[in-house]
């Protein structure tokens, strides 16, 4: 549904090289918000969020302390504080979120395995 629209959205002369996604024009973002914010926000875990953006086609990942979630592609779209629920907020509603870095410590991915066994034990 956004994979056609959100291309053209994109400001042509952001820079890409802080690994965060382009500024979005304010239809896009609005829609998105409309799409995305209710799933953030109903998330009773880390675990339920990221089945709900998967079964939407979207993915969840951590860039430079930021929470970005990818389009099916693999573009980063937004961050949750572009859709009004900011990494800070989610967390202190459903727990912090155990992130697997990559390599070089900019990077990361939600540990699924590793929250679950947390989550256990709460």
């Amino acid at each position: 549904m956004f994979h056609t629209a959100i291309p053209q959205a994109n400001w042509p002369n952001a820079p890409r090289t802080s690994g965060l996604p382009r500024p979005l024009d304010s239809e896009a973002l609005s829609l998105l918000r409309l799409f995305l914010t209710p799933i953030l926000e109903r998330a009773a875990s880390w675990q339920a969020l990221h089945e709900q953006l998967c079964a939407k086609g979207f993915r969840l990942v951590f860039r430079r302390g930021h929470m970005v979630i990818l389009n099916d592609t693999g573009e980063g779209l937004c961050t949750g504080s572009d859709l009004g629920v900011p990494l800070a907020t989610l967390s202190a509603r459903i727990g912090r979120p155990c992130v697997r870095a990559h390599r070089t410590g900019q990077t990361g991915e939600l540990d699924l395995p590793r929250a679950a066994a947390r989550a256990a034990r709460a």
